[in-house]
């Protein structure tokens, strides 16, 4: 099928939303040359016309009755539940920050104050125009792969990765706090966001917010909001990310950097469901389901008095446990040349592939920075190779010893530890189903997991086994 939005002049197509006719007149005036412009001046002309011309950008004043923000939201939901990639830039007044802000946590690709400034927004569109593309192309490279092996955005066919997409499944159509654990760059962000688009919220706001990248003095605010006044430079009242998600789903990433302090205020808000901003009185009822994802090892934390556990109870009614890359050996290879086909479509060089020398590296090496690492790598090794086969030059893997010789034994001893991991992983360690999985006696599992130094505990989930959600 034919993509509407690829045009036969070649010029993007760009619709502008607002009341006022002078803006509508100096804005399709300015941006003609380099744009097909349509205008609309309310919601319901500019939805005809999204249905009709199906536009690759769009400018959005929020209060298109001159009044209530609320029209230009409704728009903005009801056009990215129509097409999740259409790129919508708001034109705001300098008094609207706040809404501009609850925009682009709701979808919104970027926001603009008025008056224009036309050489800026020109800017503004052509970067927008570019990520859409991109997302785009990716979307359907997606497509291309089979649903074994991915589920949205994540990618992946390993029996690990495989448990990891039954478990969102289960977890994205119950209403409850989830906890997704995993190292560095093996993609937890990805995760809440399939949490959302299978779930009962997905036309509802994604607040994300990075716990251990705000300064501890500010965090407060950020997440609670703050009232006039409550302290120096507060000139004006201010939601926080918990209002902002309000219907939706506030993402707290790294949560195991949320200051003890904080994390009492978040204990009583999973417990209430209600808040107070900094310096208010008013208690603020709120519908925000809580998704907290960390890279650190809470239960240590827990002991060592840097964590609450009755939070981590809370957080935790369901763990989502992603493997690291170098646990997920089957997926090194099939990942990269994911990556690879995507860079080389995005930077037009044709079909590229990887030398068996570089499939090897890849293979051996032991991936610290995760998923994350092996498509920052890629996309490294498209922009600087200069022909059809990367190698592992290409990739800066030169230093990555290929496989040793081993012993027999020492062979017998590694598949045997990755047989019984992958058995502990599917079952939440669960030592009574693992062996039942392997084929074996729980003794002699308990022999096994001893000779090989694994602990079934670093596998168990949290409230997992009462609720029946292994194995």
């Amino acid at each position: 099928m034919s993509d509407p939005r690829v045009h036969t002049t070649g010029a993007p197509k760009l619709l502008i939303v607002d009341d006022d006719i002078g803006i509508l007149s100096q804005l399709s005036l300015a941006l003609s040359r380099e744009y097909d412009v349509s205008t609309a001046e309310n919601a319901d002309t500019a939805w005809e016309q999204i249905l009709a011309e199906s536009p690759d950008l769009i400018t959005l004043d929020l209060a298109l009755d001159g009044v209530n923000p609320e029209t230009g939201f409704s728009l903005l939901e009801k056009c990215l539940q129509h097409d999740p990639y259409l790129k919508i830039i708001l034109i705001t007044g300098n008094d609207e920050e706040a809404n501009a802000l609850r925009a682009v946590e709701q979808g919104a690709a970027d926001f603009f104050s008025k008056p224009v400034d036309i050489t800026e927004l020109r800017i503004l569109l052509r970067r927008v125009l570019k990520m859409g593309r991109l997302e785009r192309q990716n979307a359907d490279l997606l497509k291309q792969l089979s649903e074994e092996h991915r589920l949205g955005s994540l990618v992946g066919q390993s029996p690990g990765m495989l448990a990891v997409y039954k478990k969102i499944r289960k977890v994205a159509s119950v209403d409850i706090p989830v906890l997704v654990l995993g190292e560095s760059g093996t993609g937890k962000e990805l995760v809440a966001r399939e949490i959302r688009r299978l779930g009962s919220r997905a036309t509802k706001p994604l607040v994300i917010i990075n716990c251990g990248a705000i300064p501890e003095n500010l965090l407060e605010s950020e997440l609670f909001g703050h009232e006039k006044g409550a302290f120096t430079g507060a000139h004006a009242s201010r939601p926080g990310r918990l209002e902002m998600a309000e219907g939706g789903i506030v993402f707290l990433d790294e949560i195991g950097e949320l200051p003890v302090s904080l994390q009492v205020k978040l204990l009583r808000f999973l417990q209430e469901y209600e808040i107070e901003r900094v310096g208010g009185r008013n208690v603020i009822k709120l519908d925000v389901r809580v998704i907290a994802a960390t890279s650190r090892d809470l239960e240590e934390m827990i002991a060592d008095g840097l964590f609450r556990q009755d939070l981590y109870y809370r957080l935790s009614v369901v763990n989502v446990k992603l493997p690291p890359l170098r646990e997920r050996p089957n997926d090194i290879l099939f990942l990269g040349q994911y990556f690879l086909d995507r860079f080389a479509e995005e930077h037009n060089r044709g079909p590229l592939s990887i030398t068996p020398k570089a499939k090897v590296a890849l293979q051996h090496y032991s991936w610290p920075g995760n998923v994350r690492e092996l498509e920052h790598r890629m996309q490294k090794g498209v922009l600087m190779s200069s022909g059809k086969l990367l190698d592992v030059d290409d990739l800066e893997l030169d230093d990555v010893e290929g496989p040793k010789q081993v012993s027999l034994k020492e062979a017998r001893q590694e598949t045997d530890r990755q047989t019984i991991q992958e058995a502990l992983r599917l079952t939440c360690g669960n030592i009574t189903m693992a062996a039942k999985a392997l084929g074996i006696s729980r003794p002699s599992l308990h022999t096994l997991l001893e000779k090989l130094e694994i602990k079934a505990q670093d596998y168990k989930s949290p409230l997992d086994q009462e609720r029946n959600d292994c194995g």
